[in-house]
């Protein structure tokens, strides 16, 4: 216990509660606080040296001072989560040689179900980093070296079902020749493939591949072949948009909310994979395969190599007196990073409203996490090496800079990802946003821009009418157009098609909030604030709850959301222009004027016109508003 003790402090991140400590580690109600003390006091014993305190007692708390140590799990932990794309083979080696066996190999603790629970878990965690250290490391090696051998097959030992690794092995042993080696590694694993029921056909299409390209007779350059000039050149075929795909994992929990009972855990979690699937930006794994391998006990990054996926969710529901507390982990699979994780704790009342209120959150935020996630990992390859999937997420990172030249950059992605792929949906709703851009700032001649938005919504819905972003994107387009009561039915298509959908509840406000019902907009506005409390676009969501209030009358709040919206960095001029009229509506005329002056500052020919240009604005927020500017003297 006391070894237990130390690794349990060791990878802790905040001080631990005796409390905690002793539930961890001395369940039985015979003296756990003095058996504590005693374990601390050998703690002392072994790490305080030469005046330097470790073990340090604060209050009710203990933790250990870890600075200027080096502990192996935490080096390992720090460069997981720092990604492994930077580090160079030498760094890798010497990680993968710090991970030797099972975290804390050996140690078992009887009659401790909570640190037993915890020692699972960090034995899977590790085992995953262990994996995704030897992937690196296989990446930076020549497939056909001897250490890249060693390296792969220490990866299938500890993961003998995984499919990529299956296809390194076979690939390097094409390429060395060992077709023999070669035949044999795939009748084994065919073999275990189908002992466990896994389909092993792409490993046998993969090795015949892999075959016909090491026998192929090294050719010559030819030169190219002439293209008649009154024939065009064939064109390539599109490939499809390789999707991130997920797998929800059955949540943990206990007695009748048990994975498998039927019960709360399992509810959540069908309720996550459908709003996932609606959402249909991801490829979902259906729940039948991910509860099956619950049942055989796999943990969710070991079931997230065998499907060969790229992100894998879990959590852990709990029901305290009076609460319902549920927590969620999203891991990258293959570098084994957790991407994000958060705690859920909620008044229980009725528990399935709850339920609901908390599966639709953490759907919005997978969602807005993969797509993060996407853009970064897009972000650090060459644009020319990019796919369609990719060049969509490179395409978002500068749309979401709103400015023109950014603007202008993600139309050019978003055209490389409809070159690539004509029917993805998602990249033609994209596209239409950046017409709207240029329309909304009038970057550009605003009438077409209009009908290039309007026309990229028609394709996207053309090509899938069931993506709550079609649909949005349309709405947003109808609205430029003119067309209020039409673009609120497109928009209010894209949240029944998907409730998580946070910029369809946000598009609906934004057009409540100008000629709509202004209480309808404050409440879509906060839903989706609800839905995506980081969401790039926070600062509209902000402001078009600011137009709401003012059109309520309530000038005062109106000013306090509006400065809210102008302190979000990507807060465009128009967000300052909403600020400047709030202020001025409840009388808080110098702060009105400073943000006159930064937007003079941005554009020296931003006025009136340009403000009420932007908006669609009805007769009474017309009103409104034109006090407002009156009052600026604009």
């Amino acid at each position: 216990k006391v070894r237990a003790l130390l690794a349990y402090l060791a990878l802790s991140p905040v001080a631990a509660r005796r409390e905690h400590l002793c539930e961890l580690l001395w369940p039985v109600p015979n003296d756990p606080r003095g058996e504590l003390r005693g374990s601390l006091s050998r703690l002392r014993t072994l790490l305080d040296s030469d005046g330097t305190l470790r073990l340090l007692a604060e209050g009710d708390a203990v933790r250990l001072d870890l600075q200027d140590v080096d502990v192996d799990a935490r080096a390992v932990e720090r460069a997981i989560q720092g990604g492994l794309h930077a580090l160079s083979a030498e760094h890798l080696r010497a990680l993968v040689a710090r991970v030797r066996g099972d975290f804390l190999e050996g140690l078992e603790i009887d009659n401790c179900p909570q640190f037993g629970a915890w020692l699972v878990a960090q034995r899977r965690r590790f085992r995953a980093a262990h994996l995704a250290l030897l992937e690196a490391l296989a990446d930076r090696l020549p497939p056909q070296a001897e250490e890249a051998q060693s390296v792969l097959a220490a990866w299938l030992q500890i993961s003998p079902f995984d499919r990529n690794a299956h296809n390194r092995m076979l690939d390097a042993l094409a390429r060395r020749g060992a077709f023999r080696d070669g035949e044999e590694h795939l009748a084994a694993t065919v073999r275990s493939f189908e002992a466990e029921g896994l389909d092993p056909g792409p490993l046998v299409d993969g090795w015949r591949r892999a075959r016909e390209l090491a026998s192929a007779p090294v050719a010559m350059p030819a030169e190219p072949a002439q293209v008649p000039a009154d024939k065009p050149a064939q064109q390539t075929a599109p490939t499809a948009p390789a999707r991130a795909s997920i797998a929800v994992m059955p949540f943990d929990a206990d007695g009748a909310d048990a994975p498998g009972q039927g019960g709360l855990a399992d509810a959540l979690v069908h309720d996550v994979i459908v709003g996932l699937a609606k959402l249909r930006a991801l490829f979902v794994i259906a729940q039948g395969t991910v509860f099956a391998l619950g049942r055989r006990g796999l943990g969710p990054d070991e079931a997230g190599r065998l499907l060969h996926v790229d992100y894998v969710a879990n959590g852990r529901l709990r029901r305290v007196p009076g609460r319902l507390a549920v927590w969620v982990e999203l891991v990258e699979v293959r570098s084994a990073r957790v991407v994000w994780s958060e705690e859920f704790d909620e008044p229980i009342g009725d528990a399935f409203a709850v339920l609901d209120a908390i599966g639709q959150r953490i759907v919005a935020a997978i969602d807005d996490e993969v797509e993060l996630a996407e853009r970064q990992r897009a972000l650090l390859k060459p644009p020319d090496s990019l796919d369609a999937w990719e060049s969509y997420h490179r395409g978002l990172w500068h749309m979401y800079r709103f400015r023109r030249d950014d603007n202008e950059r993600a139309r050019g992605f978003f055209e490389k990802a409809l070159v690539l792929d004509p029917t993805f949906a998602r990249a033609h709703a994209a596209l239409s946003f950046t017409h709207f851009q240029d329309a909304f700032q009038q970057w550009t001649e605003r009438a077409q821009s209009v009908r290039l938005a309007l026309d990229s919504a028609g394709r996207s819905i053309g090509t899938d009418d069931r993506d709550p972003a079609a649909h949005w994107a349309m709405g947003r387009a109808l609205w430029l157009h003119g067309e209020a009561d039409p673009s609120l039915e497109e928009l209010e298509a894209a949240v029944r098609l998907s409730p998580n959908f946070a910029l369809g509840h946000y598009s609906l406000a934004f057009v409540h909030s100008q000629s709509g019902d202004p209480a309808e907009a404050v409440r879509a506005a906060d839903q989706s604030r609800h839905l995506s409390p980081y969401d790039p676009m926070m600062f509209a969501m902000l402001g078009a709850r600011a137009m709401a209030l003012v059109r309520l009358g309530r000038y005062e709040e109106a000013a306090e959301w509006s400065l809210k919206a102008a302190a979000r960095p990507n807060a465009h001029v128009h967000i300052l222009g909403i600020a400047a009229h709030c202020l001025a509506l409840a009388g808080r005329l110098a702060e009105a004027r400073g943000f006159v002056q930064a937007i003079r500052r941005q554009q020296p020919a931003y006025g009136r016109a340009s403000f009420f240009a932007a908006f669609r604005f009805d007769a009474e927020a017309a009103a409104a508003f034109g006090r407002a500017a009156k009052t600026l003297g604009w």
